[in-house]
Formats: structure tokens, sequence, C-alpha cells
């Protein structure tokens, strides 16, 4: 069987994948989701979710630290990975000796696209085609939200915030929300003076991946006494599998409490 990955490369498979490696946290969500528990052999620390299924997969490093021995002896015959969560030089290593199915998504239909190869190399489209109208009917209840700006962090020394061609920002736009600094690309820094001179009225603080908590908010609210702080899940902005079947229920509780404050 033949697959194309989303780097647009060729990926030769001689079957539907029966042991496999997933070293994306929101794609071992959704494989779990798609009712491949029995395949799955190997994880990351950071795939967490479903917690009552992962904790019993082997874990093999981090996202950016992976142990390839480890996985060279678990014979997987698929490793999923993603462009920006890995590292290339590791995922050389891995093509050695297993194929590797590299995902790189920064907008919705890059997420469904995704989805909809999981669907033709695991045998399981009836599953994958339902989740993906699932989404986009939640994500249509999402249409008439009023526009709020926006400023959405994700690190906190240096600040960092999201540009205009990420995941993160269509997931905000989905949310009825502007992100100020959508002319930007990527993740880049932004300074004190940025924020106070934006027309922001809110500032997102994201649990992911650096883990914003109250303590940072209240000192926000001092520095920034003109914008709104709070405190969002990150995966809900972020996690570009299953994850998105929770996140418009997320953005409508989401936008009440930002009604209210």
């Amino acid at each position: 069987m033949e697959t194309i990955d989303q780097l647009q490369r060729k990926i030769f498979l001689p079957d539907v994948p029966q042991r496999v490696i997933s070293l994306v946290p929101s794609l071992t969500e959704l494989l779990f989701d798609i009712g491949l528990e029995k395949n799955i052999i190997g994880r990351t620390k950071f795939c967490i979710h479903p917690n009552d299924k992962v904790k019993n997969v082997q874990r093999i490093g981090g996202t950016k630290n992976i142990n390839i021995d480890l996985i060279k002896s678990l014979h997987p015959d698929l490793i999923i990975a993603n462009k920006e969560e890995n590292v290339k030089e590791q995922i050389e290593l891995l093509e050695k000796f297993c194929p590797v199915w590299i995902s790189d998504i920064s907008s919705v239909d890059d997420a469904f696209s995704m989805m909809n190869s999981f669907g033709n190399i695991f045998d399981v489209k009836t599953k994958t085609d339902f989740l993906i109208d699932s989404i986009r009917n939640d994500f249509n209840q999402l249409q008439s939200f009023k526009i709020k700006k926006v400023i959405y962090l994700i690190w906190q020394k240096p600040l960092l915030t999201i540009g205009g061609d990420t995941f993160i920002h269509q997931l905000l736009n989905r949310a009825g929300m502007q992100n100020v600094f959508n002319l930007e690309l990527r993740y880049p820094e932004i300074t004190k003076e940025q924020i106070r001179l934006s027309d922001a009225e809110y500032i997102l603080l994201s649990s992911e991946p650096y883990p914003f908590k109250e303590y940072d908010k209240q000192i926000f609210e001092k520095n920034f006494p003109s914008k709104k702080i709070i405190l969002v899940d990150g995966e809900m902005f972020s996690w570009y599998g299953s994850r998105m079947k929770k996140a418009a229920q997320y953005f409508i509780d989401l936008r009440k409490n930002l009604s209210n404050i």
C-alpha cells in the first residue's frame, strides 16, 4: 500500500499497520478514538489522553528526545510523527528501520486531511468520516460569534504569541476571536509594550506549552489593567485530532465566560 504524508512524501506499507508508535500527543488520542487501541505499542510521555488507556502503552521518551533503540526493539511497522513537534534528525534515524508518516498541520483543513489519511491507512474510513462530519457540524454552531480581539500567549519568558499561519490562529477564528498578531508568522516573541499598545480586549494565557496558572494571571492583571486576562485550555486550541470534537463546546462556554467579564 502506498500513501502520501503531509510533507508530500510517498510512504510504502506492506499492509494495514498493526504495530504503531505515535510521537504526537494529539494523534495518539486520535488513534485511540478511532478504535486502534490494540495497534498502539509506543507513545511519548506527553501522550496523556485517554489517560485510562495510554498508561498501558510503552513510553519511548519525549517528543523531542525519543529513545531510538527502544523504539527499534518494539518492531513497529509504522511511526507517526509531526514536522513541528519532532526532531528532524531523530526522524531520519527512525526511517532507517521503519516507515514514518509525518503530519504538518497549520489549518483545520489540514487536520481533516490527516484524519482522512488515517482512515485509509488503518482501514477505518467510516469512523474518520463520521468524526470529520461531526466536527464540521459542531464548528458550524460557532459562526454567529461576534469578533473579539485577543492576544494568545504560549510562553512566559520570553513572551511568545502565535502568528496567522498556525493551527491555533485558525481555532481562534472559529471561536470568534481575532488574533491581533495575525500578520506575524509562527510563534513570534513580543514585548510588554506591544501588548500595552495593542487594541486587544483580552489576553489568553494558554495551559501549554507553558503552563500559565492563576498566579501568572494575577501578574498580567497588574501589568495590563486595560486588558481582560483569561486562562484557557491549550489542548482545545492546539490539539488537531479528535480533541477538536470537544473544542466547539469549549469555545461556546469560553465565550459565555468572556461576556460575563
